[in-house]
């Protein structure tokens, strides 16, 4: 049996090096993609149990080990949620070429009626957080109440992925 070399610009996986000849290629943190991510799917669990997998856009909070995604009141995502808060989020870096995968229980927040109330206060600070300042905090704030947003947070219990060489 012969076993095939890696090419010159392919990881060599079973030794962790990275290009042959190379430097090793640095451990894969499937945190840090989860913090890089931008896009993800959400997977909640319907009533008869099937997956219901739904695109978002998550923001994970290294410093506390949660992730956080705005949706909206009545749709499926949410109502599974309020039904049965487990959760898990998959990620994919931009190549295909590495993915995270977290579980957790998730908790929501919201839809808020009030501009100022609290459940609005956290859509605010999620914003922030994820996308830095917003250039009208009072349209904002109206916008989150109109459209019924829901925060939810969901602490990391379990999180695994690779990058395939």
């Amino acid at each position: 049996m012969n076993a095939q070399r890696p090419r010159k610009d392919e990881e060599d996986p079973a030794s962790g090096a990275g290009p042959a000849g190379g430097t090793p290629a640095a451990p894969f943190d499937p945190r840090a993609l989860l913090a890089e991510a931008r896009l993800g799917v959400l997977a909640t669990i319907k009533a008869d149990g099937r997956p219901q997998l739904s695109p978002v856009m998550p923001f994970y909070d290294r410093d506390t080990d949660t992730l956080h995604v705005s949706m909206t009141e009545g749709r499926a995502k949410t109502a599974n949620l309020r039904r049965d808060p487990r959760a898990s989020l998959e990620v994919t870096g931009p190549d295909g070429r590495e993915w995270a995968t977290a579980e957790g229980t998730a908790e929501l927040v919201g839809p808020g009626t009030d501009p100022h109330g609290a459940e609005v206060d956290a859509l605010v600070e999620y914003y922030r957080r994820a996308a830095g300042e917003h250039p009208d905090w009072d349209e904002y704030r109206a916008t989150m109440v109109t459209d019924r947003r829901v925060l939810m947070t969901m602490k990391v219990d379990h999180v695994y992925g690779a990058r395939l060489g």
